[in-house]
Formats: structure tokens, C-alpha cells, sequence
């Protein structure tokens, strides 16, 4: 029982450490890119595979970001709660639950189709790379949406096997989406990213034009998704869809305020995930409701 007791203990550390929940970011947007691929519900061959690989690659991922900032995660008073800090997670535990993670990404990429084989590679450097974009440059916030962004392009890959334009209108929105709430949210580090020497928009154009900022890069995702209304001959659904979204982001950047974590992270976490979920029920209800 003590034995199962820790298992399940570990398993839920494992779960914060790469914040498992987090995928409601990235998984709405693979899934509307699998269906508009398909024309339809995707094979179960497919569903699978696909979700399988996103998971490795979001899990390996996030603990690899987590081992190579452990150092600022110490240093930094709102991080230093976090696992490894408190070494309640070893590096050699995480480091094998990324490779671990980065294996299982890789053979389910061979088992979608060559071509995801092929760029799986190519995939985990790119993520990986985000970890150190901090120590030089403010368009961190930008890099790390364009690694989020590969979830809806890999997905239409892993159905057609072909390049297209539409996924990566998707992987345009998302890389704007979350490099626009990555920016809110690192206004609550301003002073301790620029004491460190670390690189964000905050640090470099400090609060108020940071926040301008990602509104602007959140008002060009609500016009690419607009976009996509008439380029995938949408309904109204997805209309209504992309309203509501548009409404939940406004209400995001009202209740920002960074000396309160709590609001925090309900503007860059909470609220997202839930603009994620509505626009994914919409797209689907207008995809096959219509």
C-alpha cells in the first residue's frame, strides 16, 4: 500500500511539474486541426496516435524548461514553491521523464506517417530551445507560442501527410494567443527579470507598453480567426464562437493585476483555458451542425 501510496504521490508531482492541465492550450486547436483535415471524425488510428504524441512532446517539454531553469526558479521568490526547488523532484528523476516523454513523441510520430517521423526531431529542438530564448532575447514570449503552435500544424500532418495553409493560419493564432497571456503573465517578474538578466517584453518596455502589447498581438489573433470564417466557409456557430472569445480576452486584460496572484492566474491560465474550450465547441457545432 506505501509502495502505491508514493507511486500515485510521484505521479501527481510529475502531473504539476509539467502543469498536465495546461494541454487545454494546445488540444482544442489540434483537434480542429484534425477534423478540418479529415473532412470529419479523424480514424480512431489517428485520434490516438496524434494525442499521444502531443502529450509526450507538451510533457518532455515543460519538465525539460523546469531542469534548465531550476537555478531562476530558486532565486526567484514567486517559483521557489515549484518541485525542484524544493527538491522534491531530483534532476535525475526529470531528466528521465523527459527523455522518457521525447521517446514516446517519437514513435507515435512513426506511427502516424513518415513525414511526422521525420520532423520529430526537428520538433524537440525546437521546443527545447525555448528554455534558454530568456538569457537573450524579449521575443521569448513569441518562441514559446511558436512551439505551442506545432500542436494544430502536427496534427494536420499526422492526418494528411501534406503541407496546407489553414494549419498554420492555426498555428499563427495559437503562437499569438500565447505569447500574448506568456507577457501578462511575466509582468508579475519585471523587477527580478531585469536584476537576473533575463529577457522578456516586461523587463525591456516595462508594464504598461508590455500590456499593450499582448493586446495587440491577441486583437490580430481575433482577426486571423475571423479569417478562417471565410476561408473554411464557416457558420454562424463559429461566429458566435469567436464573440464570446473575443469578449472572455477582453475581460482578461481588465482584471490583470500583478501584485495579486490570484487574478493573475485566472487572466493568463484560467480564463484561456476556458476561450480554448469555447472556441473548440463552437468550431465543432458549426463543423457539424451545419
Amino acid at each position: 500500500m506505501e509502495m502505491i501510496q508514493k507511486v500515485f504521490r510521484k505521479t501527481r508531482m510529475f502531473g504539476e511539474l509539467v502543469m498536465f492541465s495546461h494541454t487545454l492550450f494546445s488540444l482544442p486547436f489540434a483537434v480542429i486541426s484534425m477534423v478540418w483535415a479529415a473532412g470529419g471524425i479523424p480514424s480512431a488510428h489517428v485520434m490516438l496516435w496524434s494525442l499521444i504524441a502531443l502529450v509526450g512532446a507538451r510533457n518532455g517539454a515543460n519538465a525539460f524548461n523546469r531542469l534548465v531553469d531550476r537555478r531562476f526558479d530558486e532565486a526567484n521568490p514567486r517559483t521557489a514553491h515549484r518541485h525542484m526547488p524544493r527538491k522534491l523532484l531530483r534532476e535525475r528523476e526529470v531528466t528521465l521523464f523527459v527523455a522518457v516523454n521525447f521517446a514516446i513523441f517519437i514513435l507515435a510520430a512513426g506511427m502516424l506517417n513518415p513525414l511526422c517521423l521525420w520532423l520529430a526531431p526537428v520538433a524537440i529542438v525546437l521546443i527545447c530551445s525555448y528554455s534558454y530564448t530568456k538569457r537573450f532575447t524579449w521575443l521569448c514570449h513569441l518562441y514559446l507560442g511558436f512551439t505551442i503552435a506545432s500542436a494544430p500544424i502536427g496534427a494536420w500532418f499526422a492526418v494528411t501527410g501534406q503541407f496546407a495553409v489553414t494549419p498554420f493560419i492555426l498555428g499563427t493564432i495559437v503562437m499569438l494567443w500565447i505569447a500574448g497571456f506568456d507577457i501578462i503573465y511575466a509582468t508579475q517578474d519585471i523587477e527580478f527579470d531585469r536584476k537576473t538578466g533575463l529577457w522578456s517584453v516586461p523587463s525591456l518596455f516595462g508594464y504598461e507598453d508590455s500590456l499593450f502589447i499582448a493586446r495587440s498581438l491577441h486583437m490580430i489573433m481575433v482577426v486571423l480567426l475571423l479569417a478562417l470564417f471565410f476561408i473554411q466557409g464557416l457558420g454562424w456557430i463559429y461566429l458566435g464562437g469567436i464573440g464570446a472569445a473575443a469578449v472572455l480576452l477582453a475581460i482578461e486584460h481588465n482584471i490583470i493585476k500583478p501584485s495579486n496572484r490570484q487574478r493573475m492566474n485566472v487572466a493568463s491560465y484560467n480564463l484561456n483555458q476556458v476561450i480554448s474550450m469555447v472556441i473548440l465547441f463552437c468550431t465543432m457545432a458549426d463543423f457539424f451542425l451545419r
